[in-house]
C-alpha cells in the first residue's frame, strides 16, 4: 500500500487574499492550510491599506483536488478572504517557456548587408562548396531536433502532438541550460512509422542530432531503426536508452554498496517491457550481466509464450533467461538480486520482494507512484532508487542527454552506439567519489553541474 504523496510544487498554486488587520488572522490562514495539508511557501505583499492588507501566499498541494480544498480552507479563516487562485505552473508556461535570441544586434545597413543579403550569399556559396562546412557556418553544429508524435507523453500516454509541445519545449529549455545546446520542440502530427520516418529525414538537414520523444511502443523502434540507418547524424531515443543509461550508471554504484558487481554472477529482473525496459536489459546485456529476466502482467518472457507475437519481444525472450525460468513473477525474483521496474505504480509486493538474495537492489521508477512505496521497500532492500525528485537516488533522463549530446555534438559523431552509451553511464556513475557512494547516494543529483562536463567530455572521446 503507498503512502500519501507529499504536496509538490509542480501540484502549487497562488492564493491571492485580503486580510483583515487582526493579528490572528494570518496565523489562523496558516494554521488552517497546515492542518488541511499544504505546505505554505512565500507570503508576499501586494496592496497594503488602512485596514486590510491583500497578499499573494504560495501553497503547495498534492494534486489539483487538494490544492481546491487548500482554497476553500483559506476562505473558511475568519477575517479571510480569497480573491483568486491561480496555477503556478500554468502560469509559469504562459506563452511557452523558450524563445529564440539573436547573437548580434542589427542596428545600421551594414548589420543588415551581413547577416541577411547580400552577405549572406557568400556564406550560401561556401556551405555549396564545401557541404560539411554547414556545421561551422550555421546552427547546425550545436542544434538537436527534439521530436515526438505525442503518442506516450510521460505518465499521460497518447495525448497528442500539440498537447506534448510543454514536455518537449521543456526538454529544448534542460538542453539550453544544462549544456548551451540550442534545442527545438518539434511536435508531429503524423503516427504512420514510415511517414514519420520520412518527415524527420526530410528536416534533418539543419540539426546535427536527433533526440526522439514520446513515441510509442513498438512504433518507436521501428522508427529509430529506420532513421538510423537513413541519417548520419546521432539518433537518441531518450525514452529508451537515456533511461537504460542512468540505470546503469545508478547500478554500477549500487553494487558497490552490497560488495556485488556489474557482471555475469549479478542476477537482474527488468519488470516492463516496453520501450525502456528492453532498452535497460540490452544495456545491461552490453555491459557484461548475463543473467536478466524480463517479467509483464503475464510473468517471465519468453520466446515460446503464446503471446509472442512481436519480433521485438521475442528477440528479448531469446537473448535473455538464460536459465530457461517460466511462470510468474515471483519464479524470476527467487533469488534475484536486482529488480528495475519500469512499469506501474504497487506492482511489487512486499512478499514478493523477500524472495529476493540479501542485499536486494530495488529500482522502482514507475511515475508518479513507484512499483512499490519506496519508504516500505527500504527496509526489506539495501539500497531503493525510485524516479521521483522526493526520495533519495532519483533516477533521471536529465543525468544523460544534455551531456551525451554536448559531446555527441562537440565530436561531430555520427551515431550513437553501445561504446558511447556504455562510457556515459560510466561517467555519471564516477560523478559521486568511491568514499561518498552509500545506500541513499548511488546516483549524482539532476542539478550537480559536473555532470554533463563530465559525459560530455567521456562521450565525445569515446565517439572520436
Amino acid at each position: 500500500m503507498s503512502l500519501p504523496d507529499p504536496p509538490l510544487p509542480q501540484v502549487s498554486h497562488t492564493q491571492r487574499i485580503r486580510v483583515g488587520h487582526r493579528p490572528d488572522a494570518l496565523t489562523g490562514l496558516t494554521a488552517a492550510l497546515a492542518e488541511a495539508g499544504g505546505d505554505v511557501g512565500a507570503l508576499d505583499v501586494v496592496e497594503s491599506g488602512a485596514d486590510r492588507v491583500v497578499r499573494d501566499i504560495t501553497v503547495r498541494a498534492r494534486d489539483a483536488a487538494h490544492a481546491r480544498a487548500l482554497a476553500d480552507a483559506a476562505g473558511a479563516v475568519d477575517g479571510v478572504e480569497v480573491l483568486s487562485v491561480s496555477d503556478r505552473v500554468l502560469d509559469l508556461h504562459a506563452g511557452g517557456k523558450i524563445s529564440i535570441r539573436t547573437k548580434m544586434p542589427v542596428l545600421t545597413r551594414d548589420d543588415l548587408a551581413m547577416v541577411y543579403t547580400p552577405g549572406v550569399a557568400r556564406v550560401c556559396t561556401a556551405i555549396a562548396d564545401r557541404p560539411e562546412s554547414v556545421r561551422d557556418l550555421t546552427i547546425k553544429g550545436n542544434s538537436v531536433a527534439v521530436i515526438s508524435d505525442g503518442s506516450a507523453v510521460l505518465g499521460l500516454g497518447d495525448i497528442g502532438p500539440a498537447a506534448a509541445m510543454p514536455v518537449m519545449e521543456g526538454k529544448a529549455m534542460l538542453f539550453k541550460a544544462f549544456a548551451d545546446v540550442d534545442a527545438y520542440p518539434i511536435c508531429l502530427d503524423a503516427r504512420d512509422p514510415d511517414r514519420l520516418v520520412d518527415i524527420i529525414c526530410a528536416l534533418s538537414v539543419g540539426f546535427g542530432g536527433i533526440n526522439l520523444e514520446d513515441i510509442s511502443a513498438p512504433r518507436c523502434f521501428e522508427v529509430e531503426g529506420k532513421l538510423r540507418q537513413r541519417l548520419d547524424i546521432p539518433v537518441f531515443h531518450d525514452d529508451q536508452h537515456g533511461t537504460a543509461v542512468v540505470v546503469l550508471a545508478a547500478l554500477h554504484n549500487a553494487v558497490r554498496v552490497v560488495g556485488k558487481e556489474v557482471g555475469p554472477q549479478l542476477r537482474v529482473v527488468v519488470q516492463g517491457i516496453g520501450a525502456a525496459g528492453i532498452a535497460v536489459a540490452n544495456l545491461l546485456m552490453a555491459a557484461g550481466v548475463v543473467d536478466v529476466v524480463g517479467v509483464d502482467r503475464q510473468g517471465i518472457v519468453t520466446a515460446r509464450r503464446r503471446d509472442a507475437r512481436d519480433p521485438i519481444f521475442r528477440r528479448l525472450g531469446k537473448q535473455t533467461n538464460p536459465r530457461g525460468l517460466e511462470g510468474d513473477k515471483a519464479a524470476a525474483l527467487a533469488g534475484a538480486d536486482v529488480f528495475i521496474g519500469v512499469s506501474a505504480g504497487d506492482t511489487l509486493s512486499v512478499e514478493q520482494l523477500r524472495l529476493m538474495a540479501d542485499g536486494a537492489i530495488v529500482f522502482a521508477m514507475a511515475n508518479p507512484t513507484p512499483e512499490i512505496d519506496p519508504a516500505l521497500a527500504r527496509r526489506h532492500a539495501a539500497v531503493v532508487a525510485t524516479g521521483r525528485s522526493d526520495h533519495p537516488n532519483q533516477i533521471n533522463n536529465v543525468l544523460c542527454f544534455p551531456g551525451l549530446f554536448r559531446g555527441l555534438l562537440d565530436a561531430r559523431a555520427r551515431t550513437v552506439d553501445d561504446r558511447v552509451k556504455l562510457t556515459a553511464a560510466a561517467a555519471i556513475a564516477g560523478i559521486i567519489p568511491p568514499e561518498r557512494i552509500t545506500a541513499d547516494s548511488i546516483i549524482p543529483s539532476p542539478l550537480d553541474r559536473a555532470v554533463v562536463p563530465a559525459v560530455a567530455a567521456a562521450v565525445a572521446a569515446a565517439a572520436r
